[in-house]
């Protein structure tokens, strides 16, 4: 503790909404607090770092880092990667046998290693390859189209026919598919999504698992809503010691051996926070299915419950278990007595949003 000269934030290339930043600044001001040095605001592009801080990105960092004093994922909560494909979604999926296009970097033998649990899906960075992909997939029922950086399930497609695919893929901008990529995967009717995670921080490693509920996003479509987590003082194996249902525990093993295989195949990841996304449901031929839809090895949807839960854990050293909570509602309503309020205003694109999180016993 106190070994920061100070936490400051670290804004990431996209346009985030206010309410992001307004959540994104209070988890700084927590962290900061728990390591015991100044909050310092956002870091200003192109001011040299001097001194030893500790860093929280809006997203994984790519690319060297060094020039800011990073010794280690011990100086930041999320991750860094040495390409931008692997902070993505792209990832999870092998490519056609002979793609059009693929990024510097890509390794087939990571898709290979993790074919066992994602869904049946692929990953394309040309719009020929997405139609390619698409009608293989399609002769074992619908599909969805997932773009590789959205968050919260915006901007996923279902298609069902070779007619609805050539549809969607024609309102796609070839030039952002090759540059970002695309995923066509299994679409699974009524999945539940599992969360399984892990961060450290401050000498303490937590890990946890739990679900996530959807909210109406005020149009009508529905959007992320939250997490509910279970999260225990140690690594996955003092998780895996809770007494848990077979979903969950099989949601546990899919995202430690995707986990493994990410770090055995690039090895210059490095991340406190982990945190993989695991859908259970059935496919169109009624089949159970299980796989890892994505990792996030950045500040997320449930790092205000990792944030809040970390405060516990350091104030109570015998604490060895807890509940946290992330909540999101587009209504302009006061977060409820009892949890601990992220944002109330009306700075969404999608109108009043109230964020909030609470904690407690298991």
């Amino acid at each position: 503790m106190g070994a920061y000269d100070g936490l400051l934030l670290l804004p990431g290339t996209a346009q985030h909404m206010a309410h992001e930043r307004t959540v994104q600044r209070l988890l700084g001001e927590k962290l900061a607090a728990l390591l015991g040095c100044p909050f310092l605001g956002p870091h200003q592009p192109g001011t040299e770092v001097r001194g030893r801080h500790y860093f929280l990105p809006e997203d994984t960092l790519v690319g060297d880092i060094r020039h800011l004093g990073i010794a280690g994922p011990e100086d930041f909560f999320g991750g860094q990667v040495e390409h931008a494909f692997l902070a993505t979604k792209a990832i999870s999926h092998p490519a056609l046998e002979a793609p059009r296009h693929l990024p510097q970097g890509w390794s087939e033998r990571f898709a290979l290693e993790v074919e066992s649990v994602t869904l049946p899906g692929y990953s394309v960075f040309h719009l020929e390859d997405a139609a390619e992909a698409g009608r293989r997939l399609l002769r074992d029922g619908p599909i969805r189209l997932k773009p590789v950086d959205a968050t919260a399930g915006r901007g996923q497609q279902v298609v069902r026919s070779p007619g609805e695919l050539d549809d969607a893929l024609a309102t796609l901008d070839a030039q952002r598919v090759e540059q970002q990529g695309l995923v066509l995967e299994e679409d699974l009717q009524q999945p539940s999504t599992y969360s399984v995670g892990q961060i450290r921080v401050a000498g303490i490693t937590l890990s946890y698992h739990g679900t996530q509920q959807l909210t109406d996003d005020g149009h009508g479509n529905p959007v992320y809503g939250g997490s509910r987590l279970t999260l225990v003082r140690g690594d996955y194996l003092a998780l895996m010691t809770l007494d848990l249902p077979r979903a969950v525990r099989l949601a546990i093993q899919q995202a430690r051996i995707f986990e493994l295989a990410a770090l055995e195949v690039y090895p210059s990841i490095q991340a406190s926070r982990r945190n993989y996304d695991v859908a259970q449901g059935l496919n169109a031929q009624g089949l159970s299915r299980s796989g890892v839809l994505e990792q996030s090895w950045r500040v997320g949807g449930a790092s205000a419950a990792e944030i809040f839960a970390l405060e516990a854990f350091v104030k109570d050293p015998q604490l060895q278990s807890l509940q946290a909570s992330t909540h999101e509602h587009y209504r302009d309503a006061p977060p409820p007595s009892g949890s601990l309020c992220l944002y109330h205003g009306q700075e969404s694109e999608d109108g009043p949003l109230t964020k909030y999180v609470k904690v407690g016993p298991l």
